[in-house]
């Protein structure tokens, strides 16, 4: 390497460093979301398995969404209609989704024979709604999603500095780069295992923390703004940014807000009959038109779960299928006339892009294939980190941290200084981290000795 070309890269020395503090303070949350991510990956079957008994019921006969909701709605105290979700067989029971007062949402499963009540559960305890806050916020909230933004940020760190040193310099052959020297016992077997594994898995670790930040608080609001100002934005609802109580997400848009399809829309639909006159659901009970309007949805053949809601004067029947690409969402009269459609593709390219990620980071995109290669990954992940700790363990003397020393140049090159002031101007947490890390190195330096 000449000495032009030397000036460009960090020592080796200085990636160690960066490396291995971005390593202690990551690979535990990395190992926490691949177990965590593993359960979530499969929450179509754990869903499936947990709500067996109320999905094999007896053939419902003689169905009336209006009166399940009745029943719904009289086992929660002071309860407002919040959504309905379609059932997807002829044996499942209903799924009434239910305001309480204080904005929780209940989940109620109602039998469409009889009309009783099965089950109610706040939608924040289900199972599934618990692993998604454990694995995105830490059940902490906004705090919590700040904290996984960092470890995102700092992670992608952990992979470049990662890459730099685990990238061949003279060595021949492929063992140990391109697979692990498994047969080689000692720190070079775990080396290789963490190393290797962590090449392979870090191309899907870099995809899976990108589709993720627009989920975050900080970078997922900052994301809204550009969105806004440039006026693209259509569809941030299809995502939670932060903390979003389970009530809006069921509703698809802030509760108290209800979207009314403008005048306009309700003209420009060929091939859609607008009757002259409709009824209003708002009235009494405010469910009147349903039962029409779940059978207009039924013959929609929308992707599960289909979810209906009031919308104004009008319902809405959307798709919330994890393969975001195949959402829809139709605006539905109380009598049943369908007024408006739209498609994944009527997004604006953010919502697009966002939607293909998240859809792939949940294991959906492209069904079993999916779960499959998220599945692999995930292992890679615990096995990269397990590898680590042990490389870590071994090597560090007694009562020591073991960090490796720090060089007098400490040398970062042209590339390294051009990358860390990208990815801190990407991520605002990384930026600020760094910030405050050569703020503190400078305030060290002049109080030591001179």
């Amino acid at each position: 390497m000449t000495t032009h070309t030397a000036a460009l890269w960090p020592d080796r020395r200085t990636l160690w460093r960066w490396h291995f503090f971005a390593g202690l303070f990551c690979l535990p949350f990395v190992a926490f979301l691949s177990l965590t991510g593993t359960v979530y990956l499969f929450k179509p079957q754990i869903d499936d398995w947990i709500d067996w008994r109320y999905d094999h019921l007896p053939i419902a006969l003689s169905p009336s969404p209006q009166r399940d909701v009745q029943a719904a709605l009289s086992a929660v105290p002071q309860g407002a209609f919040l959504a309905y979700e379609l059932p997807r067989t002829l044996q499942s029971a209903t799924r009434v989704l239910v305001s309480k007062p204080d904005g929780e949402a209940v989940r109620v499963y109602v039998d469409r024979n009889t009309h009783t009540v099965l089950k109610t559960v706040l939608e924040e305890n289900r199972f599934e709604r618990l692993v998604f806050r454990l694995h995105g916020q830490l059940l902490l909230g906004n705090v919590g999603s700040v904290i996984m933004e960092m470890v995102a940020s700092w992670t992608i760190v952990l992979i470049v500095t990662g890459l730099l040193l685990w990238w061949p310099r003279g060595q021949n052959g492929l063992a140990g780069v391109v697979y692990p020297r498994l047969g080689i016992k000692g720190r070079t077997r775990w080396r290789d295992l963490h190393a290797v594994t962590g090449v392979w898995a870090s191309v899907f670790l870099v995809l899976f923390l990108v589709s993720g930040l627009p989920w975050s608080f900080v970078w997922g609001h900052a994301l809204q703004s550009v969105e806004n100002t440039v006026g693209r934005l259509t569809s941030v609802r299809d995502w939670e940014i932060g903390a979003v109580p389970a009530a809006t997400v069921i509703a698809g848009h802030p509760l108290g807000q209800p979207q009314k399809l403008p005048a306009k829309a309700k003209m420009d639909m060929p091939g859609m009959d607008m009757p002259a006159a409709s009824t209003s659901f708002a009235e009494g009970d405010g469910i009147s038109g349903l039962d029409t309007v779940v059978r207009t949805a039924s013959t929609l053949s929308l992707p599960a779960p289909v979810i209906i809601t009031p919308s104004g004067s009008l319902w809405t029947v959307r798709s919330d299928t994890q393969n975001r690409p195949l959402r829809e969402s139709v605006t539905v009269t109380p009598d049943g006339h369908v007024v408006k459609q739209e498609t994944f593709t009527q997004k604006g390219f953010m919502d697009r892009i966002v939607g293909y990620g998240v859809a792939a980071h949940e294991g959906q995109l492209f069904g079993g294939v999916n779960q499959a290669i998220n599945l692999v990954v995930a292992t890679g992940l615990m096995m990269m980190s397990s590898a680590a700790t042990v490389l870590w363990l071994k090597r560090k003397p007694a009562g020591s941290l073991g960090a490796p020393a720090a060089v007098p140049t400490r040398k970062y090159g042209m590339v390294g200084m051009t990358t860390l002031v990208i990815l801190g101007l990407l991520l605002p947490e990384l930026g600020a981290a760094l910030l405050v890390l050569v703020l503190a190195n400078r305030m060290f330096a002049r109080l030591g000795p001179t």
